[in-house]
């Protein structure tokens, strides 16, 4: 069984034309299915309004099609954050007559650089992504060690707890103990679905749905985290060398107020400290966060400035 998660960015439409729509909230999901492989497609249906919509779609996402129908600020800041979440396996398509040669600029020394050009054709698209997603094998590996982050949830009557998100790292099994973090409670993976097919497990790259026994609906947020993972762990402070993306045009000061993005998070966070060495595009940072950011030792997370006007994507830097 193999499943693509694929964001759909920039001009809005094109993935309702490819997949069947699904799930709606500030991101729209579309579904495309042929025997046991299937394609999510998500897009970031309240951007530019909501930078989260964006970020969260980039999060989820292991590749993407750019659709460019016009060369605008919301094209440029589109880039800067696929390419600052290492979205580098995609396709793009142009509309409108835009030139490959007016794209070039904006991509060059970026991940998106290698975007392979394809035709606006709906119908090839699909049959593209469905190859693709069958030559796409999901392997666990040893032992049952993984996590999800929370998109939605909700209660479903007859089932009780339902949280539907993409699995982010590792493998769990149907039945497994995880833990909900920040909550520390344990609860029991009662069963699995995959596009609304069930399954004995969940492995890095699925799109689940997992049905829960311990905890309600209304105890869970997005960003809460379901792991078997015993790393997987918490904080309410970053320190450390950060890099900022190359066209943010000022220093960052001592008690500014941004968002740390990681996973299905976004949390507020104050600089307490920042110190650089003749180059503030690579700063050493404290960040105070308002709540827990949940993560792996390691990660690394996005800076975002929702002041920031036409760039709101800041930088990154590692969470510990």
């Amino acid at each position: 069984m193999g499943n693509l998660n694929v964001a759909v960015l920039g001009a809005k439409g094109f993935a309702g034309e490819v997949g069947k729509k699904g799930t709606v909230t500030d991101m729209t999901f579309f579904e495309l299915k042929k025997g046991n492989d299937s394609v999510t497609l998500i897009e970031p249906s309240k951007y530019p309004e909501k930078l989260s919509s964006l970020f969260y779609t980039a999060a989820m996402s292991e590749y993407a099609i750019l659709v460019v129908d016009s060369i605008d600020a919301f094209l440029g800041e589109t880039i800067v954050m696929a390419d600052a979440m290492g979205l580098s396996k995609g396709w793009v398509i142009l509309r409108n007559y835009i030139q490959p040669e007016q794209l070039k600029p904006l991509v060059a020394g970026t991940c998106l650089e290698g975007y392979e050009p394809i035709e606006d054709d709906a119908v090839a698209v699909r049959e593209m992504l469905l190859d693709l997603a069958c030559n796409t094998e999901r392997v666990a590996g040893q032992g049952t060690c993984g996590s999800c982050p929370v998109d939605s949830h909700f209660n479903v009557k007859g089932v009780g707890t339902v949280v539907l998100g993409s699995v982010i790292d590792g493998w769990f099994l149907k039945h497994d103990k995880m833990r909900v973090l920040p909550l520390n409670r344990e609860v029991v993976l009662k069963s699995i679905q995959k596009h609304d097919v069930d399954a004995n497990d969940g492995v890095k790259g699925d799109h689940v749905g997992l049905a829960l026994r311990g905890i309600e609906s209304d105890e869970l947020d997005r960003g809460y985290v379901l792991t078997t993972d015993p790393s997987v762990t918490m904080t309410r402070s970053v320190s450390g060398k950060a890099e900022l993306i190359r066209y943010w045009k000022a220093p960052l000061k001592e008690g500014m107020v941004m968002h740390l993005g990681h996973w299905m998070q976004m949390v507020p966070c104050r600089v307490k400290a920042v110190s650089d060495e003749g180059d503030f595009h690579l700063p050493t940072l404290d960040l105070e966060l308002e709540s827990d950011m949940i993560y792996k030792p390691g990660d690394t997370g996005l800076m975002m400035y929702l002041e920031g006007g036409k760039l709101r994507v800041v930088g990154r830097i590692t969470i510990g």
